[in-house]
Parts: C-alpha cells; sequence; structure tokens
C-alpha cells in the first residue's frame, strides 16, 4: 500500500456504479465476499478486481480470512471526498448555471 495516488482516480473509482454498489454495502461495516456476491450479483473475482486500486492505496482493507471480509477506510475516504478542490469545478458550474437562470 502507497500513501502516493491520483485523486481523480480515486473519484472516478468511487463513482463507478459498480463500485459504489459494494462501498454501499460496506458503509454499515466490513462484509464478506460471499455476502457482498450473494447481494450484488457479483462473483469474488470481480468484487475484487473492482476494489484493486482502492484496495491499493488503503481506501478499502482486504482481510487474509476466507472467506474475504471488505471494509472501508472511512477517515481517509472521507478527506478524498471532502477535499476542496474535488468538487470546486462542479460548484463554480452550478454557480455559472444558477446565474444564467436567475
Amino acid at each position: 500500500m502507497t500513501d502516493s495516488f491520483d485523486r481523480e482516480k480515486i473519484i472516478e473509482y468511487i463513482f463507478d456504479p459498480i463500485v459504489s454498489s459494494i462501498l454501499s454495502e460496506l458503509e454499515s461495516g466490513g462484509k464478506d465476499s460471499e455476502y457482498l456476491s450473494k447481494t450484488l450479483d457479483i462473483s469474488n473475482d470481480d468484487i475484487r478486481n473492482q476494489l484493486s486500486y482502492l484496495i491499493e492505496h488503503g481506501f478499502v482493507i482486504e482481510s487474509n480470512d476466507e472467506p474475504t471480509v471488505f471494509s472501508v477506510d472511512e477517515k481517509k475516504l472521507a478527506q478524498v471526498m471532502e477535499h476542496d478542490e474535488n468538487f470546486q469545478s462542479a460548484v463554480d458550474g452550478l454557480t455559472k448555471l444558477d446565474g444564467f437562470l436567475n
């Protein structure tokens, strides 16, 4: 795991429909791969593949247990999501749109 990561890539992964559905399941705590696979109708391998970049950079923690348990580092994820630069262009765009409509 490394502390160096591409913020935009993390945001892309988080908002990917499959990854966001997995993260939504993990919001209430760690879940094992069997549960996620059954609930989301995704294979265990696909779950691991979808989360690989987030695991590599410590946003998702993967246990060595069998079945594998996945959990989220909520503090680290929140820091990226709340980072001012990530959504500044969206805020600017909404401000311009509001000015145009009013």
